[in-house]
């Protein structure tokens, strides 16, 4: 497969990878262990696709892949036609109970497979496009006369919305008209308004008849028209993954529960069906599921969240509420070192130096002294490993004809390189590290 990667793919990839970081694409190259995922994760996407709805809760200890898992389905859902927003939950920047400023985050996050973050003005200036089109097949109009049709369209796909949030559909009537005057200032100043974004020029939102700013109860109706929006303009439905929720346990007890309680609403009313094409995951850990300070706080959302884990990994349903990441050992390790390794060489000058030199076996001891460096954790270890795989080994390889790395390379692990999670791991072990 990595032979057929084009190289600019290959090159991101790569690149993301000695950084130590999780590559925003490609993640289908490498992506051990999620197979037994993919059929029924590609079943809800094509459910959503047509008109439905889905959720899911990842679980997973740090360094059980959780944010690669949720970009390896964000990659699936694109490849689907809908558009993906990852948000991370934090307590200063992107709090859970207030749904208004997860919703900016989701529009500024908002991506497709054609339009980096943020993709909100391209797929409002599509779906205008797809209305006029609409129009125009119903016979020639003079500017004025299509102005008018589709602002009649328009409050027609929207009237379900418009129902309870009146301003996202007034909002984008003032901005369809600024554009059609060429008033770019009031233009822009409404996307940003229908992105809940704060500090909106007043004039801008007194042409479109609007006031003040989105909060926390007019978001879900924001989400809500969205998704219309998204809808029809050929993005089927929306891929909303609200990373790292875990740290709803660390916020004072009043801000937990109604981070808690906020996201009870959503799975009800994805329940309901008001939320046509939303596609909603979120990850944590087993801590903030299982635990007192996490979900368990909250009954009714306990129950929605209710999944045997009891039984062996292998027999856990991909179809369950709640979905587990068991994490690596070390053959699955290895084998996720030797798919980075065969895509590395298949944009090489030498790719039988590169298979000569990084062989199989020595992956598998290079894996074994990444886990051992980090006290045996090798759940933590995929992160460390591939950086040094990638920037410590496979580039020295390719670059100077007489490095072997079984001669020329030690393992070091330095405190700087290490996140907080890999140094713990490393410092309980008692393990010496090159300071």
């Amino acid at each position: 497969m990595s032979g057929q990667v084009s190289a600019a793919r290959r090159r991101e990839v790569i690149d993301a990878l000695r950084r130590g970081t999780v590559p925003q694409a490609g993640l289908d190259l490498f992506a051990v262990g999620l197979d037994r995922f993919a059929g029924s994760l590609d079943e809800e996407l094509d459910t959503v696709a047509k008109g439905g709805a889905a959720f899911h809760a990842v679980r997973g200890e740090y360094g059980s892949g959780k944010t690669f898992f949720a970009r390896w389905l964000g990659e699936r859902a694109k490849r689907a036609g809908l558009a993906v927003a990852e948000i991370q939950i934090s307590e200063t920047e992107t709090p859970l109970h207030r749904l208004e400023t997860v919703y900016r985050r989701l529009t500024e996050r908002l991506a497709t497979a054609t339009h980096a973050p943020s993709a909100l003005r391209a797929v409002i200036d599509g779906w205008f496009y797809t209305l006029e089109e609409d129009v125009l097949d119903e016979g020639d109009l003079d500017d004025d006369a299509l102005a008018k049709a589709v602002e009649e369209l328009m409050e027609r796909r929207l009237a379900d919305v418009a129902r309870t949030t009146p301003a996202f559909s007034a909002a984008l009537r003032g901005y369809h008209r600024a554009r059609g005057a060429g008033d770019t200032a009031t233009a822009e100043a409404l996307i940003a308004w229908l992105g809940g974004q704060k500090s909106v020029a007043a004039t801008a939102k007194r042409t479109a008849g609007v006031r003040g700013d989105l909060d926390h109860f007019a978001a879900l109706g924001f989400l809500q028209g969205l998704l219309t929006v998204l809808r029809d303009s050929g993005h089927p439905g929306l891929l909303l993954v609200l990373d790292e929720i875990e740290t709803l346990q660390r916020v004072r007890g009043d801000v937990r529960e109604k981070g808690l309680n906020a996201l009870r609403q959503l799975i009800d009313e994805i329940d309901t069906g008001r939320f046509p094409g939303l596609f909603l995951v979120v990850t944590g850990t087993p801590a903030f599921y299982d635990g007192q300070q996490g979900v368990q706080r909250l009954p009714p959302l306990a129950q929605r969240l209710a999944t045997d884990f009891t039984t062996d990994p292998r027999f856990d349903s991909p179809r369950a509420v709640q979905l587990r990441l068991t994490g690596f050992d070390l053959p699955r390790l290895g084998e996720l070192g030797r798919a980075v390794r065969d895509l590395y060489a298949a944009g090489a000058t030498d790719a039988q130096r590169i298979n000569e030199a990084v062989d199989d076996a020595y992956i598998a001891e290079l894996a074994t002294a990444v886990t051992g460096g980090l006290g045996g954790k090798v759940g933590i270890a995929p992160r460390v490993f591939l950086r040094k795989l990638v920037a410590d080994v496979l580039d020295r390889v390719e670059e100077f004809s007489e490095f072997d790395p079984r001669l020329h390379y030690a393992l070091t692990l330095s405190s700087a390189e290490l996140n907080e999670a890999e140094r713990s791991a490393a410092a309980a072990d008692d393990i010496d590290l090159d300071l």
